[in-house]
């Protein structure tokens, strides 16, 4: 009994703060970063805000673990892209990244404007952690894929580890040692690039000006990969 008892309310307290974070996305989808507050969220669920400080203590908290919930939705769902393609077939990989990247983004536009739209007014990110480690491993999987296609794709030789910050040069050594700080500065050229057509559609400013703005991404993802020489 007593077993059955916690275990209802761990999935209660589960429910409740998936939809704390399900309403501060909606808050931010409403009315930009800085409507998200945990009072709001209070009265939006009815809560108190005692109640919902027994979940996240700050809003800073909260919004961390949304970053990282963001990250590890975007990198699980670009992963398994990557994965039904087999490992022989860089293009391959690069192309199904890149689409999973715009699919998971048009469905998820609220995650999108947290991560990689304007800054949350006033928050300050912990050094490490989760939402570091989720970010970084977005990172590391685009860089993965340029380097699976290392020596074949077409990189350049004028970039040196001091081009980049020391945290992300850490991670990215230890992850692939050996590997020229070319195909790093490669992989955010190639990130720059997809970045900015999803970046566009999500905030609307394609709409007025293309048809069928996934035609242009398509074309734009075989452009990078002639860029590549793959």
């Amino acid at each position: 009994m007593g077993e059955a008892r916690t275990s209802r309310r761990e999935r209660l307290r589960a429910e409740t703060a998936r939809e704390i974070k399900t309403i501060a996305l909606e808050l931010m989808a409403k009315g930009g970063p800085d409507a998200i507050s945990l009072r709001a969220i209070a009265r939006e669920m009815g809560m108190t805000a005692g109640a919902i400080y027994g979940y996240y203590p700050t809003r800073d908290d909260l919004i961390t673990t949304l970053i990282s919930d963001v990250y590890t939705s975007l990198v699980d769902t670009a992963e398994a892209a990557r994965d039904a393609v087999p490992a022989d077939d860089p293009a391959g990989r690069i192309l199904a990244w890149g689409r999973a990247l715009r699919t998971w983004s048009l469905a998820n536009p609220e995650g999108f404007r947290l991560i990689y739209g304007d800054p949350v007014p006033g928050y300050r990110a912990p050094e490490g952690g989760a939402a570091a480690d989720a970010e970084r491993r977005a990172c590391a999987l685009l860089t993965e894929l340029i380097a699976g296609a290392w020596p074949t794709v077409q990189a350049p030789d004028d970039f040196d580890w001091d081009d980049f910050g020391p945290a992300l040069v850490q991670h990215m050594r230890e992850e692939f040692p050996g590997l020229p700080p070319a195909v790093l500065a490669l992989s955010l050229r190639t990130w720059g690039r997809m970045h900015g057509l999803i970046s566009l559609e999500v905030y609307g400013h394609l709409g007025p000006q293309v048809t069928d703005p996934a035609k242009l991404y398509e074309s734009e993802l075989r452009a990078l990969l002639r860029s590549l020489g793959l």
